[in-house]
């Protein structure tokens, strides 16, 4: 039976366990259109995800055993229609397409083996599509990790730390505050995330800092000394939870929001200090009293940001260009680094020529010969418009604007496609948005859809 959320490519994994065989071997079954995402290593990710056709879902439903309306209520991909595989003369075969599980329905995590034992009868590895903000397995005491890293952990035990599970059984009442407050849960807990994780970043500096270095001890199974560095990237998420809930609850509070309008003058504004009342209060409901004055002076960070958004909305003022008008919206500046991203930046630190996985490699001939083409038509269409600069104005005015309209729009083509190959490619979906300076959910969106027209 397949687990709620889970992956096709799992699904898949377990039924060839469970007949004694590899997953390679059943994927047999299926005619793969591309290679699945790897790591520089050339491992294949554990978030590689397939979308398959019409006779591809039907051989699935086979293989299982169980109804194909079954597994489009569990699988997030099982719902999904590309275009690459829907059509065509061999389109009555099964076919499958390999996707980025980010790309196809958010962020996935390893199950908890024991969960799914007790739901299948197999102790085997399984990766669901699972929302940072559910991380914690409450029955087993565990933190799912992300499946996009490169790392052998599948879970932290959090025996150790009642807190995390306690913030867990927290979460969906903060959850339910901020859809009573107009505000889209996910954005609230990014932006307190994003927040929480800037502190965890300047944490190694602060000598009042005790509770932290506790924790990350605890989950990196007594002793984070052995190789801080990778315990601090990998524990990061599990450790600051507790501090993140926190944090989503007291942005949400009406309460706090009246310290921040204030502490900025209310009616006769003034600038922000070490001492305002709303960091001090802030650092209390984190449990450290002495955190105001660092965080009220921390410039340029996304809690900063929140509370001018804040102050200009009692304003009644608009947001300066590039930002966003509502508190939640999280620029992608501030964004932290995930996990996987960490890693890599970690093991190029002891890279030896040769480790990182080559364009060629990542990249199929024909999604590269896309790209080179549709750079190509940019440069030509750019290149047409330098003698086009003569005549009457209007004329030129035309010519101009409708050939750089164009050319935008070839532009945005070549850029779709090369975003596109890297997600495949195995480079994190968060990372490339940071590159294109996009929200991660837009661009996943535009990639999905993209995905889709590059393949009819």
């Amino acid at each position: 039976m397949p687990l709620t959320g889970e992956l096709t490519t799992s699904l898949i994994g377990r039924a060839a366990a469970r007949y004694g065989l590899e997953a390679a071997g059943v994927l047999r079954l299926w005619a793969c259109r591309n290679s699945p995402a790897r790591h520089e290593g050339g491992g294949v990710r554990a978030d590689a995800e397939v979308v398959l056709n019409e006779a591809g879902r039907h051989a699935l439903a086979e293989l299982c055993r169980v109804e194909p309306k079954v597994l489009a209520r569990a699988l997030p991909a099982f719902r999904v229609d590309d275009v690459a595989i829907g059509t065509g003369w061999d389109a009555d075969q099964a076919q499958a397409w390999w996707r980025a599980a980010a790309v196809v329905a958010g962020p996935a995590a390893f199950a908890c083996r024991l969960c799914t034992a007790r739901r299948t009868g197999q102790a085997v590895r399984a990766v669901r599509y699972v929302p940072r903000w559910q991380r914690v397995c409450i029955r087993h005491e565990r933190w799912l990790m992300d499946a996009d890293a490169d790392q052998p952990l599948e879970h932290l035990d959090l025996h150790a730390l009642p807190e995390v599970a306690a913030a867990q059984r927290r979460w969906p009442g903060v959850a339910r505050r901020a859809v009573r407050a107009g505000a889209e849960p996910a954005r609230v807990f990014a932006l307190a995330h994003a927040v929480v994780a800037r502190w965890w970043d300047k944490a190694l500096h602060w000598e009042r800092e005790t509770i932290w270095p506790q924790r990350l001890h605890q989950v990196a199974v007594g002793n984070a000394g052995t190789d801080l560095q990778r315990w601090r990237v990998v524990g990061r998420d599990a450790v600051i939870f507790p501090e993140v809930v926190a944090v989503a609850d007291a942005l949400l509070d009406p309460a706090m929001a009246e310290l921040v309008w204030k502490d900025s003058g209310a009616g006769q504004p003034r600038t922000l200090s070490a001492g305002g009342m709303f960091c001090r209060r802030l650092g209390e409901r984190v449990g450290r009293n002495w955190l105001g004055p660092l965080a009220a002076t921390d410039y340029g960070g996304p809690l900063i940001a929140w509370m001018g958004a804040v102050i200009r909305r009692r304003r009644g003022t608009s947001a300066p260009p590039a930002y966003g008008n509502g508190p939640w919206w999280l620029r992608q500046e501030h964004q932290p680094a995930t996990m996987a991203t960490q890693l890599r930046m970690l093991g190029k630190e002891k890279e030896t020529p040769g480790a990182t996985r080559m364009w060629r490699a990542a990249v199929s001939a024909e999604q590269r010969a896309l790209i080179s083409r549709a750079v190509e038509n940019a440069e030509e269409q750019l290149l047409q418009l330098h003698g086009a600069q003569s005549g009457p104005v209007a004329d030129v005015a035309r010519r101009l604007l409708r050939g750089l309209g164009h050319s935008a729009g070839l532009i945005e083509n070549a850029w779709k496609r090369t975003a596109l190959a890297a997600v495949n490619g195995g480079v994190p979906l968060e990372e490339v948005a940071r590159w294109v300076d996009m929200p991660v959910e837009v661009l996943r969106e535009m990639l999905t859809a993209s995905g889709r027209e590059d393949s009819g």
